[in-house]
């Protein structure tokens, strides 16, 4: 008996799989997957060899996550984004280089969006649906668009925070320093 839930549909070969995570139809988990507790791996979605998800990350339907993905714990992943691991595709061409990426603890990918292969999603930074994310991403950073660009800061609550410099508080009661380049939470 095992501590996760693998939909009847769904064929899973990892036995690297934590407590309470499910895993729904039509999901295929290959044998070297690495998947932490309190997962949500939503229908018609792969998951590759050499990825590994932290706890509590949210797949939604129909995303694949090729080797050398690394999501950390509580990352949501919208529905039908797409990671790419080859800056070189060409067909039957098996010795291109893996361009690992990182989605750093608490980031949001929305809908439809493209992560470029090679890349870092900082930690509570949320991508809006449709983006094109080539170049990295900064903690607490909202960006949109092809390409996606910086168009503010978010808190960790995922409420956008006001675009003046300096201090700024979040409707929530958490506080943070902003800038041009980066936002940091103080307390």
């Amino acid at each position: 008996m095992c501590d996760f839930f693998v939909h009847e549909k769904a064929w899973c070969e990892s036995k690297n799989i934590g407590k309470s995570t499910r895993i729904w139809a039509f999901s295929h988990v290959m044998k070297g997957a690495v998947i932490g507790s309190g997962c949500n791996i939503g229908e018609h979605c792969f998951i590759e060899n050499k990825v590994v998800l932290g706890n509590d990350v949210t797949v939604k339907n129909g995303i694949s996550v090729w080797d050398g993905v690394t999501v950390e714990d509580g990352v949501f992943l919208g529905p039908h984004m797409v990671f790419t691991n080859d800056l070189k595709p060409r067909s039957k061409a098996h010795d291109y280089k893996l361009a690992e990426t990182l989605v750093r603890k608490g980031a949001t990918v929305g809908a439809n969006s493209t992560i470029l292969g090679g890349i870092t999603i900082g930690s509570y930074s949320m991508i809006g649906a449709g983006s094109v994310v080539t170049k990295d991403v900064p903690d607490h950073a909202l960006v949109y668009g092809n390409p996606a660009k910086r168009r503010g800061w978010v808190c960790v609550c995922g409420e956008k925070l006001s675009d003046s410099d300096g201090q700024v508080q979040c409707a929530c009661g958490k506080k943070f320093r902003t800038g041009s380049e980066k936002c940091e939470m103080i307390n």
